[in-house]
């Protein structure tokens, strides 16, 4: 049976793979949505849990920053020129996940006070819509990754169209 490269990252390298690409992003991720519904319910923009919610999410960026560098250089790039994809659910799968760059970068923007200006509510506002885009984009990649990419279609490295 044929994987998505999402699942064909996770799966190599093991433990070190899953923990740098999948384990810590998530967990970083998680503890800033975790974070954020304390945040949001007492309107608390200080304290010990606002300072964890504020460094996962900083921490959270930067890190996937150059997750997302690496992979686009290493992977998407190369598998893009070189018409490695293995159909649509690949696409959907690594797209999704780099997508992953939006939310989280902006989450760390916005506790570097790069945006969000507006005030603290527009900025809790904007902390929170991008914490649920995140884990949209998040879960969409985790499914597809999942996915056998014959199921749409794909299979082994698809030819690309030059033209």
């Amino acid at each position: 049976m044929n994987m998505t490269h999402y699942m064909e990252l996770l799966a190599t390298n093991q433990p070190w793979n899953l923990l740098l690409y999948m384990a810590i992003p998530v967990i970083l991720a998680e503890t800033v949505a975790i974070t954020e519904l304390a945040v949001l319910f007492n309107r608390s923009i200080d304290g010990n849990v606002r300072m964890l919610n504020r460094w996962a999410g900083l921490l959270g960026g930067v890190y996937f920053a150059g997750v997302f560098v690496y992979l686009m250089i290493t992977a998407a790039i190369p598998l893009t020129l070189g018409g490695g994809w293995r159909g649509p659910v690949d696409v959907v799968a690594v797209g999704f996940y780099l997508f992953g760059i939006v939310p989280l970068g902006g989450i760390a923007l916005l506790e570097l006070r790069i945006i969000g200006g507006g005030g603290e509510t527009a900025r809790l506002k904007l902390h929170a819509g991008l914490v649920g885009l995140f884990l949209v984009t998040a879960h969409v990649a985790m499914i597809a990754g999942m996915l056998s990419p014959e199921v749409f279609g794909g299979g082994a490295a698809m030819p690309m169209a030059h033209h």
